[in-house]
């Protein structure tokens, strides 16, 4: 049972020429962080001939798989960001962190086709297996940031936490416990957690019926994930471990934040009832400090749905919702 659901998209092009081995040939200043002996890698994006102009930090939180940051094809290289981040690196120093033990830039050739690595039995790594868990994204990111905001380019001012997807969770997880979170943007995700993303994403499914009954399934499989919750076998895709501690619900923490929160979703994503119902309560409860923003008719990364409930990728909508990014961020400076 295969519990991936959600895909970081990376579908914008630039080109690149000439022998392309570094980050720095990719547009990107390239830090290395000791994190309880791992190697991690960080980019920074900057506004060309800004790089050492002090300004605030925005932290990126990609979302699930170990897919490398820089993939290339050639000399063509597929985006870091889903977005393209020109317009934020006005304004800000882009920060991504990434997978651990998963290579920092790769060949479209040494990946799989939905460009996630894997090792030479075919499966992902057992060192990226054993750290894909919340417990140890949020205080590896913190102790970077933390890091990070000793460095003469970085403003102290405010830090932007933006995560997608998976991301969503780090980065709400990181502005609850680390208080120099200034902006807390969480797009895509579910604030009763995972798991009822992957049931809803089976009671939709069309063939989901009395006799495959995979909503039913994926509830059996939920409570083998409670009675083994540090389980780290990986037989199921995610460790049991990890799915439980991404499906712990993070409503109560999250309104519990008195700093300025953006909540991006697409009204046809799995997880959309569930910011629904966080929209609903924050009304009721009168608190002013979240803004919600619904991408009608749109899914998980904001692609529209054809007549036929598929994504229309032909029509990439990330650069929209980035720019709706920066204009609630000058808003709520």
């Amino acid at each position: 049972m295969k519990k991936l659901v959600c895909i970081f998209f990376l579908l914008s092009f630039s080109k690149v020429f000439g022998q392309t081995n570094t980050a720095q040939d990719f547009g990107f200043r390239h830090l290395i962080f000791k994190y309880k002996g791992d190697k991690i890698d960080i980019l920074i994006k900057s506004k060309k001939g800004e790089e050492n102009i002090p300004k605030p930090i925005f932290f990126f939180c990609q979302g699930s798989l170990p897919i490398p940051l820089i993939i290339f094809q050639g000399k063509d290289v597929y985006s870091t960001f889903p977005f393209n981040p020109d317009s934020l690196s006005k304004y800000f120093h882009l920060v991504i962190i990434s997978k651990p033990c998963i290579p920092l830039i790769a060949d479209v050739a040494m990946l799989k086709s939905d460009f996630t690595y894997v090792d030479s039995t075919g499966k992902f790594p057992k060192e990226y297996i054993d750290r894909n868990l919340l417990s140890y994204y949020v205080p590896r990111n913190i102790a970077i940031i933390k890091y990070l905001q000793k460095q003469p380019w970085a403003s102290k001012n405010r830090l932007v936490v933006a995560g997608h997807s998976e991301g969503s969770t780090i980065g709400a997880k990181m502005a609850i416990d680390c208080k120099l979170v200034t902006n807390l943007i969480y797009s895509g995700g579910n604030p009763m957690g995972r798991i009822l993303s992957i049931i809803e994403q089976s009671r939709a499914n069309e063939t989901d019926t009395d006799s495959t009954k995979y909503g039913e399934n994926d509830m059996g499989y939920w409570a083998d994930v409670v009675a083994n919750r540090n389980d780290m076998s990986d037989s199921h895709g995610d460790t049991y471990k990890a799915t439980f501690e991404f499906s712990e619900p993070m409503v109560k923490e999250l309104e519990k934040l008195k700093i300025p929160v953006l909540v991006s979703y697409g009204t046809k994503d799995w997880s959309s009832p569930y910011n629904d119902f966080l929209r609903v309560d924050i009304i009721r409860k009168n608190k002013n400090n979240f803004t919600f923003k619904a991408y009608v008719g749109t899914e998980h990364n904001f692609f529209p749905l054809t007549e036929d409930n598929k994504p229309n990728y032909n029509i990439f909508n990330w650069d929209k919702v980035a720019n709706d990014w920066i204009h609630w961020l000058m808003e709520n400076e």
